[in-house]
């Protein structure tokens, strides 16, 4: 990491849609405002396409543009690397930045299979011992690997997580995750989506993710899942929907539904407690007023809506959730010499359960995190070398 006193260095890798969203992020973070103490720098962006990078450099002021990811690393020596490629050159990208030693945020998901995302937890493991035989700090410090959950860092998000954890709502029963999505037949035939090489999975991997995130955030580790995965209605090699029931270690049960074939459009996500329903409606990112509390017959209606109220100022209270609030704790984590969220064991978790539905929904039977373990076909890929949907 850079000296306390010098800005974080961080560089872009792929200037697509979504990389507009982290230069703005990094731009509207406190450690990214103009002459801010400990200010960020973009300092470097890269892709492959100049058509592409040239404007992208342009519009946020970005000094140095590259064609390759060796020069950028070894000519504008970031601190950390946002990837904001297609998900097949996230795991390359990611292993060149962290056995250079550079931090890496990738967008979702990660990797496209368990194999790769270890293979990058242990390319950071390596990174931070060589750090540590050299600076005496034991290895602890960066470089880092971390994902891009954004929806974890609503205020809403962040005061079910602490009303759960506390017990306040009392144990909890059942939940419903549904991204239930409209793509039409164009969006797929783009050469890398739908595809399992290239994208890893179909809604679940690519679309679902994030509701899934967010249900494992409150409910913790999965125990086991069912499913079904199909190609129901597009022309791609890999599912257009699926469905799962899901177990977890701590008694509740979840449905979930994953869909790009949905005219209305919606994100829903439903926690049944023993004292209150908790529900939060909306497509692409929610503010606080996406979400509803409904106190249990019985339970004192005050109390409970008093404690839902109190949700003090985590997150991006008030606002619709998007990248600027991870953005913000990366790069305050940074500057204090800490790991950044979202870190590798919250991610892989949820990986591990999208592998999981992919294996129950081939296999046709029920999948436990020990059935995804190294050896296993939907280790190394997501659909387990199987071709039909």
């Amino acid at each position: 990491m850079a000296d306390v006193a010098a800005p974080v260095r961080i560089a872009i890798v792929g200037t697509g849609n979504i990389a507009r969203s982290h230069a703005k992020a990094i731009a509207a973070s406190p450690a990214g405002a103009a002459g801010a103490a400990g200010a960020a720098a973009l300092v470097a962006a890269m892709d492959v396409e100049q058509s592409r990078l040239d404007p992208f450099c342009a519009e946020f002021g970005i000094p140095a543009g590259y064609r390759d990811l060796t020069s950028l690393l070894s000519q504008a020596r970031p601190d950390l690397v946002h990837i904001c490629t297609p998900p097949a050159a996230h795991y390359p990208v990611a292993l060149e930045c962290l056995r250079t030693g550079v931090s890496v945020l990738t967008e979702k998901p990660p990797t496209i299979s368990l194999r790769e995302f270890d293979d990058l937890v242990a390319a950071e493991s390596a990174g931070r011992r060589r750090r540590g035989s050299g600076s005496g700090s034991g290895g602890d410090g960066p470089p880092w690997f971390a994902t891009v959950f954004q929806h974890r860092f609503g205020a809403a998000q962040r005061h079910l997580k602490e009303l759960a954890s506390s017990g306040a709502l009392g144990r909890p029963l059942l939940a419903i995750c549904h991204t239930t999505w409209f793509r039409d037949q164009a969006y797929f035939d783009v050469p890398w989506r739908g595809r399992w090489d290239t994208e890893g999975g179909g809604p679940t991997m690519g679309h679902g993710i994030h509701q899934m995130d967010m249900l494992l955030d409150i409910l913790g580790d999965w125990s086991g899942v069912s499913a079904i995965a199909r190609t129901q209605a597009r022309t791609m090699a890999t599912e257009d929907l699926s469905l799962a029931h899901v177990t977890f270690t701590n008694g509740a049960v979840a449905s979930v539904v994953n869909s790009v074939l949905s005219p209305r459009e919606e994100s829903y996500l439903r926690f049944d407690f023993e004292r209150a329903t908790v529900e939060v409606t909306h497509l692409y990112g929610y503010t606080d007023d996406d979400w509803r509390i409904t106190p249990a017959p019985g339970v004192d209606e005050a109390e409970v809506t008093a404690a839902w109220k109190h949700a003090g100022d985590a997150g991006e209270a008030g606002g619709r959730t998007g990248h600027a609030a991870q953005v913000a704790e990366v790069l305050a984590a940074l500057r204090a010499g800490r790991r950044p969220p979202v870190a590798p064991p919250e991610a892989r978790r949820t990986m591990a359960l999208i592998a999981g539905i992919y294996a129950a929904a081939a296999t046709r039977r029920p999948v436990t995190p020990a059935d995804l373990a190294p050896g296993s076909a939907f280790y190394t890929e997501m659909n387990g070398g199987h071709q039909e949907w």
